[in-house]
């Protein structure tokens, strides 16, 4: 998720950075995530279900080292909220306000700092054992250029030896028929899903249904899609190094089958 914030333009700041501060700045404040879909998020694709959470928190704090942690797109504290209650000190960044306010509204949710801003370029003034990116949230930056900056971004916030971790789906695209563009992912009775794919662009476009108390909501969300070499490439110009790649959250191998990676770097340089 990623949000407009000041700067870029007129500051000095230049390549993938500053690109990816004219991206951010054409949308409006909560981007995609406002108070209407903050309202529901927690509740969608089952990703608050402890069957999910739990696996995903212990992977987190193993990698985490009993350091400071960030969370980019913190989102509604999905998972720094459990991370805490262990002990861990977590901060985030996140665009939503609207999100922002439905984790104020947990127990716990008063106590972690969040700045609202992009994960691309915005940046907290303390440097962590690891930043963390979860539920394909890398894809919502639209271009390369943005998503390198993301990498940079991470990169200035971690220690040395620090971890970058995201979890992110592997594209479907061998489920594409040859010159067809579109697949369903979801259909339950509340929510039909559709995504729409650029194969040049590696650009994709989710198309939503929502269905409440007898109402609809159709939205479309935007996103980019890169493979994992790609996002290694990414790592090595942020001066990260793969250390490991798993087919989820309970280290399940990451094979030509896997539909998700959970991916993570290590800062191998001050």
């Amino acid at each position: 998720m990623l949000c407009p914030r000041s700067g870029g333009q007129g500051d000095g700041t230049t390549g993938p950075q500053a690109n990816a501060i004219r991206e951010v700045r054409k949308m409006h404040d909560d981007g995609f995530f406002d108070d209407e879909v903050a309202a529901t998020y927690d509740d969608a694709d089952g990703i608050s279900a402890l069957e999910v959470v739990d696996p995903a928190v212990d992977l987190l704090a193993e990698y985490a080292g009993g350091g400071r942690v960030l969370e980019f797109a913190i989102g509604t504290g999905r998972l720094a909220l459990p991370l805490a209650r262990k002990g861990i000190e977590v901060e985030g960044i996140e665009l939503s306000r609207a999100m922002v306010s439905r984790l104020r509204a947990k127990e716990g949710g008063t106590d972690i700092p969040v700045v609202i801003g992009d994960m691309a370029t915005t940046r907290v003034d303390r440097r962590f054992s690891l930043v963390y990116l979860a539920f394909n949230t890398i894809n919502n930056l639209t271009s390369q250029e943005a998503q390198v900056a993301c990498f940079l971004n991470a990169a200035a916030h971690l220690e040395t030896g620090g971890h970058f971790l995201i979890e992110v789906g592997v594209p479907p695209l061998q489920r594409l028929p040859l010159g067809e563009t579109i697949l369903a992912f979801d259909r339950t009775e509340t929510h039909w899903g559709v995504d729409e794919y650029d194969v040049v662009s590696q650009n994709f476009t989710s198309h939503h249904i929502r269905i409440r108390d007898g109402n609809y909501r159709r939205f479309s969300v935007p996103f980019r899609y890169a493979w994992p070499a790609e996002f290694d490439l990414m790592a090595r110009l942020a001066g990260l190094k793969l250390k490991d790649r798993w087919g989820g959250w309970k280290k399940e191998p990451f094979t030509k089958v896997s539909d998700q990676h959970v991916s993570v770097w290590q800062k191998i340089a001050g």
